[in-house]
């Protein structure tokens, strides 16, 4: 990071998925473990100038990976004995390996600055309505790509929604609910109280619904940036961080007249929202998570890069959004 911090108290930083995995890269483990260890920097040099941390992460390319795993033993599945892998049960690995990843890399990073802070990974259940409508109407790609013979079978044996993103290129679609509450979050307000690095709400959370019985895990993604927001609030968390990558949040973003905002307010963000600057596909569900968090009492939320994380939170860089700007 360019500048180290001159202000502290909690911020909850939310990363993709793809802060370890970039597009286009072949995405080895070595090369995620790489990108942990300069992410662990930031988080640690945070720390070393008093801020309380809480991450976030996506797994959008880790849950690829492991459900293209099973699409690849599917063929011999029967025979091995291997059990079908669900996609809450993928949502839950990548939880535990990004966790480990993330934890690991930042205990190293703050031990060698002397810090007595650890770090410490929940397995976080966000809980969705069942009657949510997104139930009826998926529409978040996951998995690889499936030929139309493929996707057929899938849907016949196995009940998937697929859709066609190409010629002959189909993928599974999947509810993208909106989260209700994150179970865990008095626990990880605890965690947080020990000065503990609490890392958590990997991939949104795995989605869960309430029954009489108890709960019942569903498949489902849910939006990391919006379970981000919500745990932010639940845990009193005074600035929420959404990184992406970009340093800061433009209108008219695709047209030379362009013009970044440095610091907004929830209405004129709403505005520019409703009028379609920020597409469902990209900026959309960071900044409404952005309005959420502040419009539920948070103090700030910033978007901006990971590269700009520290002047972000000092006030130098980013877009920074208020109450009232």
């Amino acid at each position: 990071m360019s500048a180290r911090t001159t202000t502290s108290g909690t911020v909850l930083i939310a990363v993709g998925g793809n802060a370890l995995v970039l597009d286009g890269e072949a995405g080895s483990v070595e090369r995620q473990l790489d990108r942990a260890a300069d992410f662990a920097e930031s988080i640690a040099e945070l720390v070393e100038g008093g801020w309380t941390v809480v991450v976030t992460h996506g797994n959008g390319p880790q849950v690829g990976y492991i459900l293209r795993r099973g699409e690849l033993v599917a063929p011999d599945a029967t025979i091995e004995g291997l059990p079908a892998l669900p996609l809450w049960l993928a949502v839950a690995d990548s939880q535990g390996g990004i966790g480990h990843m993330l934890a690991l890399a930042i205990d190293s990073a703050v031990q060698r600055r002397g810090l007595e802070n650890r770090a410490v990974a929940v397995l976080t259940h966000a809980e969705v309505d069942i009657d949510d409508p997104a139930f009826s109407a998926p529409t978040k790609p996951i998995g690889g790509q499936l030929t139309a013979e493929v996707a057929r079978r899938r849907v016949a044996e196995e009940g998937w929604i697929v859709t066609e993103v190409a010629e002959d290129n189909y993928r599974r679609v999947v509810a993208s609910p909106r989260p209700r509450t994150i179970i865990e979050s008095e626990q990880i307000r605890a965690l947080v109280g020990t000065d503990a690095i609490v890392i958590a709400a990997g991939g949104g959370g795995i989605p869960v619904v309430r029954e009489k019985s108890g709960w019942r895990a569903v498949d489902a993604v849910i939006d990391k940036d919006r379970a981000s927001a919500l745990l932010a609030t639940e845990i009193d968390v005074e600035t929420l961080v959404l990184v992406t990558g970009v340093d800061e949040v433009y209108v008219d973003f695709n047209s030379p007249g362009r013009r970044a905002l440095r610091n907004v307010g929830i209405e004129e963000l709403r505005s520019h929202l409703a009028s379609g600057q920020f597409p469902a596909g990209s900026m959309g569900p960071k900044v409404q998570s952005a309005i959420d968090f502040v419009e539920g009492g948070g103090g700030r939320a910033v978007i901006t890069s990971i590269g700009k994380l520290s002047g972000a939170l000092a006030g130098t860089d980013g877009t920074i959004v208020t109450a009232d700007g």
